[in-house]
């Protein structure tokens, strides 16, 4: 199990990797005394058999393993924390980029090779490699006891139950895209107890040349209102107090279902939803924000001033090329209206480097835009070959040490933006949610302000606790920002 702080720390080196390409072996505690997935009782669902799962990837495919845990604990299946101590282990992986891949196989061979050892029984492969994959994975790998698709995650019990009558056949689950979202009130929450992960859409119409997404995910298809604010309902009723928005892309919620995008129309009911404290928005696209759209996000009670928006360039030559049907002029004019009419605005923003053709000028014109801009979280990663994509055939490759090197300066600027910013931060109040306690010093604790998401940004430590007055895990506190350590704040309670 990976530990979250620990995990966040990580990527503080790494300054914010955007795709959290995190690996958890389940369930996960966040080191607080109330384990979002409670402790199963001796001998409870043995004669199911058990199971453990490795999670790879971003928090939409977060979602879905905690989908397929939902389906089989509600059959009367284990979950044990222990790959060992499991009759078989999902492995549910990410296939975005190629560190994402890499890891995927890593963790694959890892449970064949437990297997080989006779410490577990089955390995099942779920998930965006499974789907991108498919033969070639099983015949690189015919140890492999199932592979499920992105869209077969419903028939996960009917593979188990397979496994567990000791049918050797190998198992291929791969189903088309549905014509709407699968569901995900049925979910065994992985996350700690006071946040949760919404997914309000799947798939992707948006074809930029560099993006794989749609051969794994689809096409773009949204979840009807009354569904996603039902399953918000749900989160809130159990405790959670932070729901996290997610899907392909954000602004395009609803376009499919309604003829024209309805995302303001979801915030407006989300909003509403007095068990739930804060709603915060992830992956929008830099298209479709209109003045309604604006207007609700600036007069919320519930949505943070809080936006995730990866841009991936500032050139018009390199948008051109990435088919981003965007250009510099067109963002600066979204940025700057959403600054102006929402106060106190934090923005995300992620950027890729070395893409196909990206000369000197174009990069150089990325790191004014960034530092005119001014974001307050930047993540960089450079630019991955995904075959089957029209920038796979582009020409002008640029060499992993130029892009390595521009990624490097790029997150240079940025790091002098977020240190700037984060020390000009103190002295002000700010309430602080409760993430977990700081084991390694007494009387801290982990948590974050409205202007950081969970396991991508960085993190306030709360000191100068009262003894006797100790917060709980999910518990928001109101705050005086003491000090900046970095991408990191020191807060003291008021």
């Amino acid at each position: 199990m990976v530990r979250f702080d620990l995990w966040r720390r990580a990527i503080d080196a790494l300054n914010r990797w955007p795709f959290d390409l995190k690996s958890m072996q389940l369930p996960v505690v966040n080191q607080s005394d109330s384990p979002r997935i409670p402790a199963p009782q001796e001998g409870e669902g043995s004669a199911r058999g058990s199971y453990a799962v490795v999670s790879l990837g971003c928090p939409k495919n977060l979602v879905d393993t905690e989908q397929m845990l939902g389906r089989l604990d509600q059959d009367g299946y284990r979950m044990v924390g222990d790959v060992n101590a499991a009759d078989f282990v999902v492995v549910n992986t990410c296939g975005f980029i190629d560190s994402a891949r890499e890891e995927s196989l890593g963790a694959i061979d890892e449970m064949l090779d437990l297997k080989r050892q006779g410490k577990i029984r089955g390995v099942v492969v779920t998930g965006c490699l499974a789907e991108r994959q498919q033969g070639k994975l099983l015949e690189a790998r015919p140890e492999i006891d199932a592979m499920v698709g992105v869209f077969g995650r419903n028939d996960i019990v009917d593979v188990a139950n397979r496994l567990k009558s000791g049918i050797e056949e190998q198992q291929r689950v791969f189903r088309p895209a549905p014509i709407r979202p699968l569901s995900d009130a049925v979910r065994s929450p992985v996350t700690p107890r006071h946040f949760a992960y919404l997914k309000i859409s799947e798939g992707c119409d948006r074809l930029c040349t560099f993006c794989a997404i749609p051969k794994m995910r689809g096409k773009h298809y949204s979840k009807p209102i009354e569904q996603v604010v039902d399953e918000a309902k749900r989160l809130g009723d159990s405790g959670v107090r932070e729901v996290v928005i997610v899907a392909q892309d954000t602004t395009y919620y609803g376009k499919d279902l309604y003829g024209t995008p309805k995302l303001t129309e979801l915030l407006t009911e989300l909003d509403k939803i007095n068990s739930i404290d804060w709603v915060r928005l992830m992956y929008f696209y830099p298209m479709y924000i209109d003045d309604r759209l604006v207007e609700t996000l600036a007069g919320a009670d519930r949505i943070l001033p809080y936006i995730d928006m990866p841009l991936q360039h500032a050139s018009d030559s390199m948008l051109k090329r990435m088919s981003r049907k965007t250009t510099r002029a067109s963002q600066e004019d979204i940025v700057g209206r959403l600054r102006d009419q929402i106060k106190s605005l934090v923005m995300r923003t992620t950027m890729i480097t070395g893409f196909p053709g990206e000369t000197e000028d174009d990069f150089e014109q990325l790191v004014e835009f960034v530092a005119e801009q001014h974001f307050e979280h930047l993540g960089v990663f450079t630019y991955s070959v995904e075959e089957d994509t029209p920038a796979a055939k582009l020409p002008n490759r640029v060499p992993a040490k130029i892009a390595k090197r521009r990624m490097s300066d790029l997150m240079a600027v940025q790091q002098q933006i977020a240190f700037q910013w984060n020390a000009d931060r103190v002295g002000t109040l700010d309430d602080v949610i409760i993430d977990s306690k700081f084991e390694e010093q007494e009387g801290v604790w982990i948590g974050r302000t409205r202007s950081e998401a969970p396991e991508i940004d960085g993190v306030v430590y709360v000191s100068g606790v009262d003894a006797g007055a100790e917060p709980s895990v999910g518990d928001i506190v109101p705050c005086e920002i003491v000090a900046s350590q970095g991408y990191d704040l020191v807060a003291a309670p008021q």
